[in-house]
């Protein structure tokens, strides 16, 4: 789960400083320079987490902290959960952005067993719920006038609470693994990824959670294309039928949010699951080091994006968002409005005042004039 880890650091250290057996087949590659990507890095993930904190913080504001709860429908509840996943890994982007910038070894062991096993909890649980909002949305398109199983509140909740379960699972798995086999502090060099810091056992359970991450990814994709291309058949089939107006504009509207979705979705990460795979397996070849050092960057730092995309699935997915922003405008604009009639009638009455000010000075002025004439 560490594949996360090893951002900004070089593949290269001197031998006699470590006693690991098993970070010694690293010492046959050379450095990767990494020193310019340093500060351009730590520049971009501290923007992203700057704007994705801003952006979720207020999503959960609204779903959470609304004036008038409403019950909320299946799709809302992932749609939270979307938003809960996207702000965790915001969060985890401090650590992330200290260990660019550290040579510290405690830094480094901690993001190594936490920082980036966080990171790679949410990023999944955010994978996981996108798939969820499609598989609601394209039953609510086959069950229009009725509602799933998988559609109840209840059975939202149990997938929600079930997923969260499974993935802090496998998270504590690893971070436990990792540090009952991990060696010493004073064994550890100062510049090295974290992969080097994995015993025997935790590189084979590396591989594994690998693969069945990379299966779960590899799911949610052909879903989300089914989801979208039976929309699509759906729609084409509606306009053919010329079928009432207001049901092939429910299908077109589907089919946009299905594709906002899935473009969110590919763009995000689609680039880090083509690298992420090969990189698991063959990152220890000195020959694809560094081209997969750079490659795997880049492809993080796609995938980082989503926390900043994801608020426009938030927006055209759920009504109630769509509301509470309204009222929110809504409520902005009258206090504009209502500022704005009080100042107008307040120098309404004020030249009135002077009006009235103006007359009485002018008659008490005309009888002074005539009493002295």
């Amino acid at each position: 789960m560490s594949d996360l880890g090893g951002v900004g650091e070089t593949l290269f250290f001197n031998q006699s400083s470590v006693t690991n057996k098993n970070a010694t087949s690293s010492t046959h590659c050379g450095p990767v320079e990494t020193q310019g990507a340093h500060l351009f890095l730590m520049l971009f993930y501290s923007l992203v987490f700057l704007v994705g904190l801003l952006l979720n913080g207020f999503t959960l504001k609204v779903y959470f902290c609304r004036a008038q709860q409403q019950t909320s429908s299946s799709v809302t509840i992932y749609l939270k959960n979307l938003a809960a996943a996207d702000f965790l890994i915001s969060l985890c982007l401090p650590i992330r952005i200290i260990n660019l910038a550290s040579n510290s070894v405690p830094v480094r062991l901690v993001y190594c067993n936490f920082g980036a096993s966080a990171f790679y909890l949410n990023m999944y649980a955010s994978i996981l719920f996108m798939g969820y909002i499609a598989a609601n949305r394209y039953l609510k398109i086959v069950h229009p006038l009725g509602t799933h199983i998988l559609q109840t509140v209840r059975a939202t909740h149990v997938i929600s609470t079930v997923t969260w379960v499974l993935l802090l699972a496998m998270m504590m798995t690893y971070v436990l693994l990792s540090l009952l086999t991990q060696e010493s502090l004073q064994s550890v060099p100062m510049t090295v990824s974290c992969d080097v810091l994995h015993s025997q056992l935790l590189r084979v359970l590396y591989k594994v959670f690998h693969t069945c991450s990379a299966v779960i990814f590899l799911l949610v994709l052909i879903s989300l294309v089914f989801f979208y291309y039976s929309t699509s058949h759906r729609l084409s089939l509606a306009q053919q039928r010329q079928l009432a107006s207001s049901s092939s504009k429910k299908l077109a509207k589907s089919r946009r949010n299905m594709l906002v979705l899935v473009s969110v979705f590919c763009i995000c990460f689609v680039p880090y699951h083509l690298v992420r795979l090969p990189y698991a397996f063959l990152k220890r070849q000195c020959s694809w080091s560094q081209a997969f050092f750079y490659l795997k960057e880049l492809t993080v730092m796609v995938s980082v994006l989503n926390v900043c995309l994801d608020p426009l699935i938030y927006f055209l997915f759920c009504k109630a968002f769509r509301a509470q922003m309204s009222l929110r405008r809504m409520f902005s604009t009258t206090q504009v409005t209502t500022h704005a009639e009080r100042f107008e009638g307040r120098s309404s009455a004020e030249q009135r005042s002077t009006i009235r000010t103006n007359r009485k000075t002018s008659l008490i002025m005309t009888t002074k004039q005539n009493y002295v004439l």
